[in-house]
């Protein structure tokens, strides 16, 4: 039993560093690809990987007709509209940068809940935005108060957390129909038929223009096959041992397994305020998943 839960939480923590991972497997890939190629790749090879997951260790789950249109609204905001926000921003922004963005996810998803689904709020989530905001601050003013992220950048990785933020209200809808597998492997699906024409339109030219070394190859496959299938089936299956709340706390470790590569494989700068800033970021989101001094919204 104990063997078992360890087990568990091992594959928690390989499915978040595989995510850490991501973001430095696309900075590199954007060597060769602008964001929009990079994505459309990234999505076709996952979907069928997940595709021929699912129809060999799982039994396939048929899209009941009246979830049509639910699971291409859901689509257009995750995997499209988020892609796009998180790829053009990590075009311009740092990956450890990026990173801590993005893990702020699980941190406004109570407030959404709040206002839309009339959900209970924790006042302990309030206290933990008011930290990460600051912990935010801290990292992107340098030494004399100017803003050291690129401006355009800081507004794409908002626009995917806001994007992100709506498609976990509609996600609502779909999860009590289809495990998290069956919707993943079918909004990828859909999201790469949204980027085809996006790709095709800006950047097709482009892509037949390079020719593909080890690099790229190696790295779109690790990008594609272990950030966007293989740490998806892991954390499938970390949520329905441990549950989502439990599973949720785990994604704060990404923006450390980030910044641990960023420094190491990108050579990118990491200055000691950053550092700090990550740490108050990560306190904020944790603290914000505690489950205390919660009250309801007074209705009516």
């Amino acid at each position: 039993m104990e063997k078992g839960k360890y087990t568990v939480h091992l594959l928690a923590i390989i499915s978040m560093l595989l995510w850490g991972l991501s973001y430095i497997w696309t900075k590199i890939v954007f060597k060769y690809y602008e964001p929009l190629t990079t994505v459309f790749l990234r999505l076709v090879i996952s979907s069928i990987i997940l595709l021929i997951f699912i129809h060999l260790f799982r039994k396939p789950r048929k899209i009941k007709k009246e979830h049509y249109k639910l699971f291409a609204i859901s689509a257009l905001f995750n995997p499209f509209l988020y892609f796009l926000g998180e790829s053009f921003g990590l075009s311009l922004v740092s990956s450890t940068m990026s990173a801590v963005i993005i893990s702020t996810i699980p941190l406004f998803t109570p407030v959404v809940a709040y206002f839309s689904l009339k959900e209970r709020l924790s006042v302990i989530n309030l206290i933990g935005i008011l930290i990460s905001f600051s912990g935010i601050m801290v990292m992107l003013f340098d030494n004399e108060l100017q803003i050291s992220e690129n401006p355009l950048g800081l507004l794409f990785l908002f626009g995917a957390v806001t994007a992100a933020l709506i498609y976990g209200i509609l996600l609502k809808k779909l999860t009590s129909s289809y495990s998290s597998l069956t919707i993943i492997t079918y909004q990828n699906a859909i999201g790469a038929f949204y980027f085809l024409p996006l790709f095709l339109f800006f950047e097709f030219d482009q892509f037949i223009q390079i020719r593909p070394n080890t690099e790229l190859i190696t790295t779109l496959l690790l990008l594609a096959v272990f950030a966007s299938s293989v740490a998806y089936i892991l954390y499938t299956t970390v949520v329905r041992s441990i549950g989502i709340s439990k599973g949720n706390i785990y994604t704060n470790l990404i923006p450390g397994f980030t910044a641990l590569f960023s420094y190491f494989i990108l050579a990118e700068e990491f200055p000691f305020s950053k550092i700090i800033g990550m740490i108050i970021v990560i306190l904020g989101v944790i603290l914000s998943q505690t489950n205390r001094l919660t009250y309801k919204k007074n209705i009516g």
